[in-house]
């Protein structure tokens, strides 16, 4: 994560976004009356649908339960309907 303070962050704003964007590397931001923190928007997005999923009554355990799940107990991908 970058660390930059308000003053900085209105200076660099544009290279500090465009590294952001390109890397995903999330920018705190501190002021006197707290901090913030920027994303990509890729970022956002992933972790809105993490806590999507995570919200998901069993959904976690499933997955677990099916990744233990010997493969060849498994349906094929060709016998699956879609």
């Amino acid at each position: 994560m970058t660390n930059t303070n308000i003053t900085n962050f209105r200076k660099d704003i544009y290279e500090l976004l465009e590294q952001t964007i390109k890397y995903n590397e999330p920018i705190n931001i501190s002021t006197k009356n707290g901090n913030a923190v920027v994303l990509s928007e890729e970022d956002y997005n992933n972790l809105m649908e993490t806590l999507y999923i995570s919200s998901i009554p069993k959904l976690k355990e499933d997955i677990i339960k099916g990744l233990q799940e010997d493969i060849e107990e498994c349906v094929s991908e060709e016998e699956v309907e879609w």
